[in-house]
């Protein structure tokens, strides 16, 4: 699991949205920036988790905070997770997971007695300058904005 805490410089990223369009750490200076990871588009708590963020969106920009997705899904899978269930945030389609593994969420896990390598769901607040303010590990899909905006 990460080893990034607070207080760390967030790493500098660089990866493609559902749109293809390149969107880097540097792109957000001065505003605070939530990365979300989650497992999988489309399934039942990375849905819940993501319709929670979109459900508060306007209470974030509020804040002056941008919201970035990201999982290891393809484009095409983060483009119809995002128009289905209308999300205002960009979706990275991080396949290669090299996002991914510069915030250290790709590791072992376990479900139903199954072990095998895949992204935790996990959580980065990122200052206006970089830094990390917080990192969210025990994530609660349908009051994930609370955990963010307490």
């Amino acid at each position: 699991m990460t080893t990034l805490k607070k207080g760390d410089k967030a790493p500098q990223f660089s990866g493609k949205d559902q749109d293809g369009i390149v969107h880097t750490l540097a792109d957000y200076k001065g505003k605070r920036l939530v990365v979300f990871f989650y497992p999988k588009a489309n399934t039942p708590g990375c849905t819940a988790e993501a319709c929670d963020l979109r459900d508060n969106f306007e209470r974030f920009q509020a804040g002056n905070y941008a919201i970035l997705g990201v999982s290891a899904d393809s484009e095409k899978a983060q483009l119809k997770f995002k128009e289905k269930f209308s999300f205002q945030y960009p979706l990275l389609a991080d396949e290669e997971k090299s996002v991914i593994q510069a915030f250290g969420v790709w590791g072992p896990k376990k479900f139903m007695g199954k072990e095998y390598d895949g992204i935790h769901r996990c959580t980065f607040i990122i200052d206006e300058n970089g830094i990390i303010e917080d990192v969210i590990t025990d994530v609660k899909t349908k009051a994930h904005a609370a955990q963010i905006l307490k």
